[in-house]
Protein backbone atom coordinates (compact mmCIF):
# COMPACT_ATOMS: atom_id res chain seq x y z
CA UNK A 1 0.00 0.00 0.00
CA UNK A 2 1.12 3.54 -0.75
CA UNK A 3 1.01 5.85 2.27
CA UNK A 4 1.94 9.50 2.61
CA UNK A 5 1.56 11.83 5.61
CA UNK A 6 1.29 15.47 4.51
CA UNK A 7 1.34 18.60 6.67
CA UNK A 8 -0.18 22.08 6.52
CA UNK A 9 2.00 24.37 8.67
CA UNK A 10 -0.58 27.14 8.98
CA UNK A 11 -3.19 24.99 10.73
CA UNK A 12 -0.87 22.14 11.87
CA UNK A 13 -3.17 19.73 10.01
CA UNK A 14 -2.11 16.30 8.80
CA UNK A 15 -3.55 15.02 5.51
CA UNK A 16 -3.20 11.33 4.73
CA UNK A 17 -2.96 9.74 1.27
CA UNK A 18 -3.56 6.00 1.03
CA UNK A 19 -3.60 3.98 -2.18
CA UNK A 20 -3.62 0.34 -3.22
CA UNK A 21 -0.49 -0.56 -5.18
CA UNK A 22 -2.12 -2.71 -7.84
CA UNK A 23 -5.11 -0.58 -8.82
CA UNK A 24 -3.60 2.82 -7.85
CA UNK A 25 -6.98 3.73 -6.33
CA UNK A 26 -6.61 6.20 -3.49
CA UNK A 27 -8.30 8.03 -0.63
CA UNK A 28 -7.27 11.33 0.92
CA UNK A 29 -8.17 11.99 4.55
CA UNK A 30 -8.65 15.58 5.82
CA UNK A 31 -7.44 17.60 2.80
CA UNK A 32 -6.75 21.32 3.34
CA UNK A 33 -8.06 23.97 0.94
CA UNK A 34 -4.73 25.82 0.65
CA UNK A 35 -2.85 22.58 -0.07
CA UNK A 36 -5.01 21.28 -2.92
CA UNK A 37 -2.40 22.27 -5.50
CA UNK A 38 0.25 20.29 -3.60
CA UNK A 39 -2.00 17.27 -3.09
CA UNK A 40 -3.12 17.22 -6.72
CA UNK A 41 0.50 17.34 -7.91
CA UNK A 42 1.41 14.38 -5.70
CA UNK A 43 -1.58 12.34 -6.86
CA UNK A 44 -0.66 13.01 -10.48
CA UNK A 45 3.02 12.24 -9.96
CA UNK A 46 2.25 8.90 -8.31
CA UNK A 47 -0.24 8.00 -11.04
CA UNK A 48 -3.12 7.53 -8.63
CA UNK A 49 -6.88 7.56 -9.14
CA UNK A 50 -8.43 9.54 -6.30
CA UNK A 51 -11.62 7.73 -5.33
CA UNK A 52 -12.54 9.50 -2.08
CA UNK A 53 -11.79 12.48 0.07
CA UNK A 54 -12.78 11.70 3.65
CA UNK A 55 -13.28 14.02 6.61
CA UNK A 56 -12.75 12.92 10.19
CA UNK A 57 -15.10 15.77 11.26
CA UNK A 58 -16.24 19.28 10.40
CA UNK A 59 -13.06 21.21 11.12
CA UNK A 60 -13.01 24.60 12.86
CA UNK A 61 -9.39 25.56 12.12
CA UNK A 62 -9.12 25.15 8.36
CA UNK A 63 -11.30 24.77 5.29
CA UNK A 64 -11.38 21.39 3.59
CA UNK A 65 -10.07 20.91 0.07
CA UNK A 66 -12.67 18.22 -0.69
CA UNK A 67 -14.81 20.29 -3.07
CA UNK A 68 -11.83 21.51 -5.11
CA UNK A 69 -10.43 17.99 -5.36
CA UNK A 70 -13.78 16.68 -6.56
CA UNK A 71 -13.74 19.36 -9.26
CA UNK A 72 -10.22 18.33 -10.24
CA UNK A 73 -10.42 14.53 -10.05
CA UNK A 74 -14.16 13.68 -10.04
CA UNK A 75 -13.53 12.08 -6.64
CA UNK A 76 -16.31 11.53 -4.13
CA UNK A 77 -16.69 13.21 -0.74
CA UNK A 78 -17.46 11.20 2.37
CA UNK A 79 -18.09 12.33 5.93
CA UNK A 80 -20.29 11.42 8.88
CA UNK A 81 -24.04 11.67 8.52
CA UNK A 82 -24.07 13.18 12.01
CA UNK A 83 -22.04 16.15 10.75
CA UNK A 84 -25.14 17.72 9.13
CA UNK A 85 -22.99 18.84 6.18
CA UNK A 86 -24.41 19.35 2.69
CA UNK A 87 -22.88 18.41 -0.62
CA UNK A 88 -21.26 15.08 0.27
CA UNK A 89 -21.53 12.10 -2.06
CA UNK A 90 -21.84 9.67 0.85
CA UNK A 91 -22.91 10.20 4.44
CA UNK A 92 -21.13 7.69 6.61
CA UNK A 93 -22.37 5.69 9.57
CA UNK A 94 -20.68 3.57 12.21
CA UNK A 95 -19.59 0.26 10.68
CA UNK A 96 -19.53 1.45 7.05
CA UNK A 97 -16.66 0.57 4.77
CA UNK A 98 -14.98 2.88 2.28
CA UNK A 99 -13.20 0.85 -0.40
CA UNK A 100 -10.24 1.82 -2.58
CA UNK A 101 -9.28 -1.07 -4.81
CA UNK A 102 -9.05 -4.20 -2.69
CA UNK A 103 -8.30 -2.22 0.46
CA UNK A 104 -10.85 -0.52 2.68
CA UNK A 105 -11.33 1.64 5.73
CA UNK A 106 -13.80 0.86 8.49
CA UNK A 107 -15.78 3.83 9.80
CA UNK A 108 -16.00 4.04 13.59
CA UNK A 109 -18.15 6.74 15.14
CA UNK A 110 -16.09 8.61 17.75
CA UNK A 111 -18.20 11.66 18.72
CA UNK A 112 -17.33 13.95 21.59
CA UNK A 113 -15.08 16.56 20.02
CA UNK A 114 -17.99 17.13 17.59
CA UNK A 115 -21.12 15.11 16.90
CA UNK A 116 -19.78 14.05 13.52
CA UNK A 117 -16.34 12.78 14.48
CA UNK A 118 -15.30 9.44 13.00
CA UNK A 119 -12.15 7.35 13.09
CA UNK A 120 -11.07 5.45 9.96
CA UNK A 121 -9.52 2.05 10.69
CA UNK A 122 -7.47 0.29 8.01
CA UNK A 123 -8.74 -3.17 7.04
CA UNK A 124 -5.86 -5.03 8.79
CA UNK A 125 -6.15 -2.84 11.91
CA UNK A 126 -2.53 -1.82 11.59
CA UNK A 127 -3.42 1.87 11.36
CA UNK A 128 -6.26 4.21 12.32
CA UNK A 129 -6.89 7.87 11.56
CA UNK A 130 -8.42 9.45 14.63
CA UNK A 131 -9.05 13.06 13.61
CA UNK A 132 -9.32 15.18 16.76
CA UNK A 133 -10.94 12.47 18.88
CA UNK A 134 -7.52 11.26 20.02
CA UNK A 135 -4.34 13.27 19.56
CA UNK A 136 -0.82 12.25 20.46
CA UNK A 137 -0.84 12.46 24.28
CA UNK A 138 -4.02 14.50 24.13
CA UNK A 139 -7.48 14.82 22.59
CA UNK A 140 -9.72 17.34 20.90
CA UNK A 141 -11.52 19.97 22.97
CA UNK A 142 -15.17 19.45 23.87
CA UNK A 143 -16.50 22.97 24.46
CA UNK A 144 -18.10 23.78 21.08
CA UNK A 145 -19.70 22.13 18.01
CA UNK A 146 -21.86 19.84 20.16
CA UNK A 147 -18.82 18.69 22.10
CA UNK A 148 -19.21 16.41 25.13
CA UNK A 149 -16.41 15.28 27.42
CA UNK A 150 -18.43 12.31 28.64
CA UNK A 151 -19.15 11.18 25.07
CA UNK A 152 -15.54 11.59 24.00
CA UNK A 153 -14.28 9.52 26.93
CA UNK A 154 -16.56 6.65 25.93
CA UNK A 155 -15.70 7.00 22.23
CA UNK A 156 -11.97 6.72 22.79
CA UNK A 157 -12.19 3.90 25.32
CA UNK A 158 -14.70 1.83 23.30
CA UNK A 159 -13.81 2.54 19.67
CA UNK A 160 -10.08 3.35 19.65
CA UNK A 161 -8.59 1.68 22.72
CA UNK A 162 -10.35 -1.54 21.66
CA UNK A 163 -7.97 -1.80 18.68
CA UNK A 164 -4.78 -3.88 18.97
CA UNK A 165 -2.05 -2.24 21.04
CA UNK A 166 0.32 -2.17 18.05
CA UNK A 167 -2.19 -0.35 15.85
CA UNK A 168 -0.58 2.94 14.78
CA UNK A 169 -2.68 6.05 15.34
CA UNK A 170 -2.50 9.08 13.07
CA UNK A 171 -4.21 12.27 14.35
CA UNK A 172 -5.57 15.21 12.38
CA UNK A 173 -3.22 17.65 14.13
CA UNK A 174 -0.06 17.92 16.11
CA UNK A 175 1.52 21.16 17.31
CA UNK A 176 4.89 19.77 18.41
CA UNK A 177 6.07 17.92 15.31
CA UNK A 178 5.01 14.45 16.49
CA UNK A 179 3.71 12.31 13.66
CA UNK A 180 2.18 9.11 15.03
CA UNK A 181 1.53 7.07 18.15
CA UNK A 182 -0.02 3.70 18.96
CA UNK A 183 -2.97 2.37 20.89
CA UNK A 184 -0.65 0.82 23.47
CA UNK A 185 1.25 4.06 23.99
CA UNK A 186 -1.87 6.15 24.47
CA UNK A 187 -3.38 3.63 26.89
CA UNK A 188 -0.28 4.01 29.03
CA UNK A 189 0.80 7.60 28.59
CA UNK A 190 -2.09 9.77 27.44
CA UNK A 191 -2.44 12.21 30.38
CA UNK A 192 -6.14 12.80 29.69
CA UNK A 193 -7.44 9.38 28.73
CA UNK A 194 -4.83 6.77 29.55
CA UNK A 195 -4.02 4.69 32.58
CA UNK A 196 -6.58 4.57 35.36
CA UNK A 197 -8.15 7.95 34.63
CA UNK A 198 -11.87 7.86 35.38
CA UNK A 199 -14.65 9.46 33.38
CA UNK A 200 -15.19 11.99 36.17
CA UNK A 201 -11.52 13.01 36.10
CA UNK A 202 -11.63 13.52 32.35
CA UNK A 203 -14.86 15.55 32.44
CA UNK A 204 -13.50 17.84 35.12
CA UNK A 205 -10.27 18.36 33.20
CA UNK A 206 -11.97 19.12 29.88
CA UNK A 207 -14.58 21.44 31.37
CA UNK A 208 -11.87 23.69 32.76
CA UNK A 209 -9.48 24.08 29.81
CA UNK A 210 -10.55 27.69 29.16
CA UNK A 211 -9.24 27.76 25.57
CA UNK A 212 -10.10 30.55 23.08
CA UNK A 213 -12.11 29.56 20.04
CA UNK A 214 -10.11 28.80 16.87
CA UNK A 215 -9.29 31.93 14.89
CA UNK A 216 -10.70 30.53 11.64
CA UNK A 217 -13.85 29.07 13.17
CA UNK A 218 -16.32 31.62 11.79
CA UNK A 219 -15.04 31.01 8.27
CA UNK A 220 -14.09 27.34 8.45
CA UNK A 221 -17.21 25.79 9.98
CA UNK A 222 -19.75 27.28 7.49
CA UNK A 223 -17.44 26.44 4.59
CA UNK A 224 -16.91 22.88 5.80
CA UNK A 225 -20.64 22.39 6.19
CA UNK A 226 -20.64 22.97 2.40
CA UNK A 227 -17.75 20.49 1.97
CA UNK A 228 -15.41 23.36 1.15
CA UNK A 229 -17.38 24.80 -1.76
CA UNK A 230 -16.41 28.49 -2.16
CA UNK A 231 -19.25 30.98 -2.34
CA UNK A 232 -17.63 32.47 -5.43
CA UNK A 233 -15.60 30.59 -8.01
CA UNK A 234 -12.18 31.82 -9.05
CA UNK A 235 -11.28 30.72 -12.56
CA UNK A 236 -8.19 32.93 -12.88
CA UNK A 237 -5.03 31.15 -14.10
CA UNK A 238 -2.67 29.91 -11.41
CA UNK A 239 0.60 31.85 -11.12
CA UNK A 240 3.76 29.92 -11.89
CA UNK A 241 6.54 32.18 -10.58
CA UNK A 242 6.58 30.42 -7.19
CA UNK A 243 4.94 27.39 -5.52
CA UNK A 244 2.04 29.44 -4.17
CA UNK A 245 -0.95 28.31 -2.13
CA UNK A 246 -4.40 29.82 -2.58
CA UNK A 247 -6.31 30.56 0.60
CA UNK A 248 -10.04 30.24 1.06
CA UNK A 249 -10.12 34.04 1.42
CA UNK A 250 -8.83 34.33 -2.16
CA UNK A 251 -5.21 35.29 -1.36
CA UNK A 252 -2.11 33.80 -2.98
CA UNK A 253 0.53 33.01 -0.35
CA UNK A 254 4.19 32.07 -0.44
CA UNK A 255 5.81 29.99 2.28
CA UNK A 256 8.75 31.33 4.34
CA UNK A 257 11.21 28.64 3.23
CA UNK A 258 10.73 29.57 -0.44
CA UNK A 259 11.13 33.29 0.20
CA UNK A 260 14.30 32.71 2.22
CA UNK A 261 15.81 30.91 -0.79
CA UNK A 262 14.70 33.54 -3.33
CA UNK A 263 15.16 36.86 -1.51
CA UNK A 264 17.02 38.48 -4.39
CA UNK A 265 14.50 37.44 -7.02
CA UNK A 266 11.49 39.31 -5.62
CA UNK A 267 10.51 42.68 -4.23
CA UNK A 268 9.66 42.42 -0.53
CA UNK A 269 7.20 45.07 0.60
CA UNK A 270 6.68 45.41 4.36
CA UNK A 271 3.34 47.16 4.99
CA UNK A 272 3.69 47.70 8.74
CA UNK A 273 4.24 51.06 10.38
CA UNK A 274 7.82 52.39 10.78
CA UNK A 275 7.92 51.58 14.48
CA UNK A 276 7.07 47.95 13.76
CA UNK A 277 9.48 47.70 10.84
CA UNK A 278 12.32 48.75 13.14
CA UNK A 279 10.83 47.09 16.22
CA UNK A 280 11.37 43.84 18.08
CA UNK A 281 10.44 41.47 15.22
CA UNK A 282 12.76 43.21 12.78
CA UNK A 283 12.16 42.79 9.05
CA UNK A 284 13.01 40.45 6.19
CA UNK A 285 16.42 41.29 4.69
CA UNK A 286 16.04 43.61 1.74
CA UNK A 287 12.45 44.56 2.54
CA UNK A 288 11.14 47.98 1.52
CA UNK A 289 8.86 49.76 4.00
CA UNK A 290 5.60 51.08 2.53
CA UNK A 291 2.88 51.24 5.20
CA UNK A 292 -0.46 49.85 4.10
CA UNK A 293 -2.14 53.25 4.29
CA UNK A 294 0.38 54.69 1.84
CA UNK A 295 0.57 51.73 -0.53
CA UNK A 296 -1.97 53.01 -3.04
CA UNK A 297 -0.20 56.34 -3.44
CA UNK A 298 3.29 54.81 -3.56
CA UNK A 299 2.68 51.72 -5.70
CA UNK A 300 4.41 53.46 -8.63
CA UNK A 301 7.69 53.03 -6.73
CA UNK A 302 7.48 49.28 -7.33
CA UNK A 303 8.70 47.50 -10.44
CA UNK A 304 6.24 45.56 -12.57
CA UNK A 305 9.03 43.33 -13.87
CA UNK A 306 9.71 41.45 -10.62
CA UNK A 307 7.26 39.55 -8.37
CA UNK A 308 6.18 41.19 -5.11
CA UNK A 309 5.90 39.51 -1.71
CA UNK A 310 4.02 41.51 0.91
CA UNK A 311 4.81 41.18 4.62
CA UNK A 312 3.30 42.33 7.92
CA UNK A 313 3.24 41.07 11.50
CA UNK A 314 0.77 38.18 11.09
CA UNK A 315 -0.17 38.13 7.42
CA UNK A 316 -3.49 39.98 7.75
CA UNK A 317 -2.52 43.49 6.60
CA UNK A 318 -0.21 42.12 3.94
CA UNK A 319 -3.08 40.01 2.57
CA UNK A 320 -5.02 43.23 2.06
CA UNK A 321 -1.92 44.69 0.41
CA UNK A 322 -1.99 41.96 -2.24
CA UNK A 323 -5.56 42.94 -3.06
CA UNK A 324 -4.61 46.60 -3.42
CA UNK A 325 -1.61 45.81 -5.61
CA UNK A 326 -3.61 43.45 -7.81
CA UNK A 327 -6.20 46.17 -8.36
CA UNK A 328 -3.34 48.50 -9.27
CA UNK A 329 -2.36 46.16 -12.08
CA UNK A 330 0.43 44.10 -10.53
CA UNK A 331 0.04 40.51 -11.72
CA UNK A 332 2.68 38.65 -9.70
CA UNK A 333 1.90 39.33 -6.05
CA UNK A 334 1.77 37.02 -3.02
CA UNK A 335 1.47 37.32 0.74
CA UNK A 336 4.07 35.88 3.13
CA UNK A 337 2.18 33.15 4.97
CA UNK A 338 2.13 33.83 8.71
CA UNK A 339 4.00 37.13 8.41
CA UNK A 340 6.96 38.09 10.58
CA UNK A 341 5.67 36.03 13.49
CA UNK A 342 6.13 32.82 11.53
CA UNK A 343 9.34 34.06 9.85
CA UNK A 344 10.91 34.66 13.26
CA UNK A 345 9.48 31.45 14.76
CA UNK A 346 11.20 29.47 12.01
CA UNK A 347 14.45 31.34 12.69
CA UNK A 348 15.04 32.88 9.29
CA UNK A 349 17.42 35.83 9.02
CA UNK A 350 16.18 39.29 9.96
CA UNK A 351 17.51 42.82 9.88
CA UNK A 352 17.04 44.69 13.16
CA UNK A 353 14.84 43.21 15.87
CA UNK A 354 15.64 41.49 19.15
CA UNK A 355 17.30 38.14 19.66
Amino acid sequence: MIFRQLFDPQSSTYTYLLAEDASRRAVLIDPVFEQVRRDAALIDELGLKLEWTLETHVHADHVTGAWLLRERFASRIGLAAASAAEGADRLLHDGDRVEFGKRWLEVRATPGHTNGCVTYVLDDQQAAFTGDALLIRGCGRTDFQQGSAETLYDSVREQIFSLPDDCLLYPAHDYRGLMATSVGEEKLYNPRLGGQILREDFIGYMNNLGLPHPKQMDVAVPANLRCGRPEQRDDAPQPDWAPLTYTFAGIWEVQPHWLEEHLREVQIVDVREPGEFNGSLGHVPGAVLIPLGALGARSAELSRDRPIVTVCRSGARSAQATVLLTKAGFTRVANLSGGMLRWRAQRYAVEGGDE
